[in-house]
């Protein structure tokens, strides 16, 4: 016989499911009905004796797990809750540490997006003042969440904002702070909700104060900031003007605020011709790396070159030798450019680094990352160089000069070898540096990258 269950709280479900285990209904037998998706009334953690002294003891982990659950908004929760506990009951008492059931994975994935929407309630809800016909202070948002969390994320509200009576308004349902308890109510749209106030420009000012240009990552920053809770932000509508000013005020903060103001256009020829630079270039003291490395390695090759390479630093045989890719890197690159049909003596090598930067350990100097102050130092090299060639194509090898040349949020893994334009030549390509496939110990996709290298290098004579 199938059972019919109208169920719209955890609380009816825990009820339910105690009466059908005593009964020995199977998961299949049950058909959990909700004729509306409601705001749920959570009891306290008592134990209660189960109907015809039966008795399941259900791991504590079960339960709020299933607290966590039953305010997602799937329909199938109810049943898979049951499902799952009937397993518990009947032989398979260590299935929550199976991960890879499937039951398991999706209360675990359904758990994970419930908590996923409290953080973002805490994180995204805006108080505004509003009038009220006692002159009392009172305080009230609108917030839209994906699940039915109010009553999960209501107490972190309470303990944060304890000594001031605020309203969190959702679609779902509605929570109220006197300052002694919390008080529930139906959902409202977003059209009752206030549209601001006096503190929400104070709020604009400081998260104007506060945003750094250096690490934002627009990607990053909308997976954490979802689009869809812009419009309850105050702050939202400033982020798109912060960040067109982002790279401008990126170059403010390493001249002025990091303390330094000097970058190679101090050290600048009166002539730009590539001898003249290479000779200015030797006195360079722009950063500090100049203090360790042995030498300044400018870039080489021919002064009327097609095709330009930049790499991101001279590694320890450059350093020793004056000149780019001559190390084990460089020997990788000769062999990708013969097979791609280029060469070398046909093109111009540099680097966006003219110094070596490196660690010690022991005896041996390891490669080390130049950061953000060292590439914006030397970075007038670069564009002197490119401006006195004015290249046809421009090979970036690796990460820091795809950077460098098209934008902080360019990606090889996501763009390499697409043909963008530049402000230097209108055929640019980011590939792999040599180093890195050097590096990669799985042999298939070494391969695969140096296959992918030389047909990205193709790219610059096509």
């Amino acid at each position: 016989m199938t059972h019919f269950l109208n169920i719209e709280t955890f609380d009816q479900w825990r009820t339910e499911a105690r009466l059908l285990l005593a009964q020995e209904v199977e998961p299949f037998d049950i058909n959990f009905l909700s004729s509306r998706d409601q705001p749920l009334l959570f009891a306290d953690d008592r134990q209660e004796a189960s109907p015809a002294n039966t008795t399941h003891n259900v791991p504590k982990l079960f339960l709020d797990l299933a607290r966590n659950v039953a305010c997602h908004r799937k329909a199938n929760r109810w049943e898979l809750l049951y499902r799952t506990l009937w397993r518990l009951t009947h032989g398979e008492r260590s299935l929550l540490q199976i991960t890879t059931d499937d039951d398991i994975h999706e209360l675990l994935q359904m758990q994970k997006a419930v908590k996923r929407d409290v953080h973002k309630m805490k994180a995204f809800v805006r108080f505004r003042k509003v009038e009220s016909v006692d002159e009392s202070e009172n305080y009230i948002a609108w917030h839209r969440p994906d699940h039915h969390i109010v009553r999960l994320a209501a107490p972190f509200f309470a303990r944060r904002f304890n000594g001031m009576n605020w309203t969190i308004l959702t679609p779902d349902e509605s929570v109220a702070w006197d300052q002694h308890e919390l008080q529930y109510g139906a959902g409202v749209p977003a059209s009752e909700a206030p549209d601001g106030d006096v503190l929400e420009e104070l709020w604009k000012t400081y998260y104007a104060s506060i945003f750094n240009p250096a690490r934002v990552k627009v990607a990053m920053m909308k997976r954490e900031m979802p689009v869809r809770h812009w419009p309850t932000l105050p702050e939202a509508e400033l982020i798109e003007g912060l960040l067109q000013q982002a790279p401008k005020r990126v170059n403010e903060m390493i001249e002025q605020n990091e303390g330094f103001d000097r970058t190679a256009t101090h050290y600048m020829p009166q002539q730009s011709d590539l001898d003249s630079l290479r000779e200015a270039a030797k006195c360079c003291h722009a950063c500090d790396l100049h203090q360790f490395a042995t030498q300044m390695v400018f870039g080489e090759g021919a002064k009327d070159a097609r095709i330009v390479l930049v790499g991101e630093q001279p590694g320890d045989r450059e350093d020793i030798e004056g000149r780019p890719f001559v190390g084990p890197a460089g020997k990788l690159l000769d062999n990708a450019l013969a097979r791609a049909g280029v060469n070398r003596n046909e093109v111009y090598i540099t680097n966006v680094v003219k110094h070596f930067k490196f660690t010690e350990r022991g005896k041996r100097r390891l490669h080390k990352k130049p950061n953000s102050r060292e590439i914006f130092a030397c970075r007038p090299w670069l564009e002197a160089e490119l401006a006195a060639i004015q290249p046809e194509a421009i090979i970036c090898l690796g990460a820091t000069p795809a950077q460098a040349l098209l934008g902080r949020d360019f990606r090889i893994s996501k763009s390499r070898g697409q043909v963008l334009a530049t402000d230097w030549c209108k055929r640019t390509v980011a590939t792999w540096h040599p180093a890195a496939i050097l590096r990669m110990p799985d042999v298939s996709r070494r391969e695969q990258m140096e296959q992918q290298l030389v047909g990205d290098l193709r790219l610059s004579v096509a």
